[in-house]
């Protein structure tokens, strides 16, 4: 009951803030677009120029001759503001006003001074004569002498208990240090285990080093020694021939004593057979197929039953790869067995299946996108129902909302991201307009900005540690393609664009990792484009194709703590997983059909929408253990 009120003043407090300094409504001025704002705000807002947009709509506003002085008062707030204030103060001051003795809750003006035995409750006169009428009554303190050893009992018993949890808290402490010395020992137990193999590894490559050396001079002595023999019996032909040359020129005597030696020389070459090519046998390397070092495993052992009960809150989900297949055929959208691209040793992950093709709760049309709050909730966006519904990482569905705009208009969502303060950003396009929309995770409308209308797909995403919005643009026709990343302030102002100088020919998903990095998968160019977070270019993932690293048609992408890449490979129906430097490391699935949108569940789940409409189902499937 006593929340109520309490809420009430929160709401109203909220309806007379300004939008722009988050306090009461000063000097309110009212807009056109019955948006109201402080006449300070308003000024500092327009500065010196004759136009400006609304803080809340973005509609253009022109400014009086008179200034922001000359916008219309709103009375009705400046009223309600002033009532505020007053009703604020006069609680100050009656919270300020001292008590005298114990007054009544049901009569106020009584003070409490008996207290009736047969209810066990202090209780005014007027309570005698109303609802105690008959009942045994006495003084409050001679109540209190009689009841204070009973009293006592209570407290000695509470504090025997209280004294219990005590030790059940100092034991849960106890466990606490335990376990933080157990994981600095773990701890310093990898990082030695890392050492010695950074060790064993520098070794290695010192010995193939020296190998590649050995193997390089043996050859170019082999080339060279054969090089000195057949330049002895060039320079011997070449002398016996120039020496021929001259006595033909200086008489006959010459030229003929010179011919009995030159056909020596030529007769000697003439059987000798001719120089071979030299067999060298450079080495070559061959890298072993293990993307990553296996240091070891963190395992967690069986321990035997205590007295003391500790609450389990959750598990280790980083780094726990598949280990067993899918638990249901379809769920994973192939038969089980392994295929083409599948490696030896590979299995699907455990999973969950949900949804289907329809318009009813918990059915979709067109799961477009996919984000997972802290909380672990899923948050989808259904682009042909337009409305985003939510479920439990178990998949069941808690709620739903349409995707409306200011104004009534339903917006056909692109794709659905989640800023740091846990609320929605979705971007769309209604009959009039393309724009980007904050929601809360409710589904009420926070704020919104414009974008330009472009007629192709575009996603979001959210910068989380500058709370910027990150969204693809992609403009012309199929022959003239302009593509690029906008970055955005969540007011809607233009911070940066990204990418326009890589040819990006058809920019769909992105994300945003914890250092800022931007990475858009282009799905014609069959890759993933890296950014840093200032717009310069990085490195690009994948190439058209199938093998192992190779994309084709790349949709949705995402990062997990460690800086892996998850990325959706549609064409390949296919999940893969490259490290934070682009290398590839592993299929996280495959054989799954219509994949499209990713999203990494903060307990380590992955959540993916797809698209199956030859087999009627439209479906979003969540991957443990990836």
């Amino acid at each position: 009951m006593g929340s109520a009120p309490s809420s009430l003043k929160k709401e109203i407090h909220e309806e007379l803030t300004c939008s722009i300094c988050l306090e009461l409504f000063t000097r309110p001025k009212v807009l056109l677009c019955q948006h109201t704002f402080c006449q300070d705000c308003l000024q500092d807002l327009v500065g010196r120029g004759g136009t400006f947009q609304c803080p809340i709509c973005r509609q253009r506003v022109k400014v009086p001759h008179k200034g922001v002085v000359g916008l219309p008062d709103n009375c009705i707030v400046a009223s309600m503001c002033e009532k505020y204030q007053k009703q604020e103060k006069l609680f100050e001051e009656a919270l300020k006003q001292p008590k005298t003795g114990h007054r009544c809750s049901f009569h106020p003006s009584e003070e409490v001074k008996l207290y009736c035995k047969q209810c066990s409750m202090p209780v005014c006169i007027e309570c005698c004569e109303e609802g105690h009428d008959g009942h045994p009554t006495t003084g409050l303190k001679k109540a209190a002498q009689e009841r204070r050893s009973t009293v006592q009992a209570l407290i000695n018993e509470g504090r025997n208990i209280s004294e219990g949890y005590c030790s059940f808290i100092r034991a849960l402490d106890e466990e606490k240090k335990t376990l933080n010395e157990q994981k600095q020992q773990r701890d310093n137990s990898i990082i030695q285990s890392y050492n010695k193999m950074v060790q064993k590894l520098t070794q290695r490559k010192d010995h193939l080093l020296s190998e590649s050396h050995k193997n390089h001079s043996e050859n170019l002595e082999k080339v060279q020694t054969e090089r000195d023999r057949v330049s002895t019996d060039v320079n011997e032909l070449s002398a016996a021939c120039d020496q021929a040359e001259q006595n033909m020129e200086q008489g006959w005597f010459e030229f003929l004593a010179q011919e009995r030696i030159l056909t020596e020389v030529v007769r000697k070459y003439r059987g000798k057979a001719a120089p071979t090519p030299v067999r060298t046998q450079p080495a070559v390397f061959q890298p072993t197929d293990t993307p990553v070092p296996v240091l070891g495993h963190v395992t967690v052992q069986s321990l035997p039953a205590t007295d003391t009960l500790v609450p389990v809150f959750g598990c280790m989900m980083d780094q726990l790869w598949p280990v067993m297949l899918a638990t249901s055929n379809d769920a994973a959208g192939g038969t089980g067995h392994h295929h083409g691209n599948k490696r030896e040793g590979e299995h699907q992950p455990q999973s969950i299946t949900f949804g289907g093709l329809g318009s009813a709760t918990g059915d979709f049309h067109d799961p477009c996108g996919v984000t997972v709050s802290e909380e672990g909730e899923i948050f989808v966006a259904d682009r042909g129902n337009k409305r985003i519904q939510v479920f439990t990482l178990q998949g069941t569905f808690v709620r739903q909302f349409q995707t409306v705009v200011p104004g009534g208009q339903e917006m056909k969502q692109y794709s659905v991201a989640m800023d740091r303060e846990g609320n929605l950003w979705v971007v769309g396009e209604t009959k009039t307009e393309t724009i980007a929309v904050q929601y809360n995770k409710q589904g009420r409308v926070l704020r919104k900005f414009g974008l330009q209308k472009t007629g192709w797909d575009r996603a979001v995403a959210v910068d989380t540690r500058r709370n910027y919005i990150v969204v693809t643009q992609t403009t012309g026709d199929r022959y003239n393609i302009n593509s690029e990343v906008q970055v955005f302030s969540p007011d809607g102002t233009l911070v940066r664009t990204v990418g326009q100088q890589q040819g990006m020919n058809r920019p769909w998903y992105l994300t945003v990792d914890g250092e800022g990095r931007i990475f858009v998968s282009d799905f014609c160019n069959h890759c993933i484009y890296v950014y840093k977070e200032d717009g310069q270019f990085l490195f690009h993932i994948g190439g058209e194709g199938s093998s192992d690293g190779q994309l084709k048609l790349p949709e949705g992408v995402c990062t997990d703590r460690a800086g892996n890449i998850i990325v959706v490979d549609g064409g390949n129906r296919r999940v893969e997983m490259f490290d934070k430097a682009g290398r590839f490391l592993k299929h996280i699935a495959t054989d799954i059909s219509g994949p499209q949108a990713v999203a990494l569940a903060p307990q380590g789940q992955l959540v993916l929408t797809r698209m199956r409409k030859l087999f009627s189902k439209e479906t979003v499937l969540i991957l443990h253990n990836h």
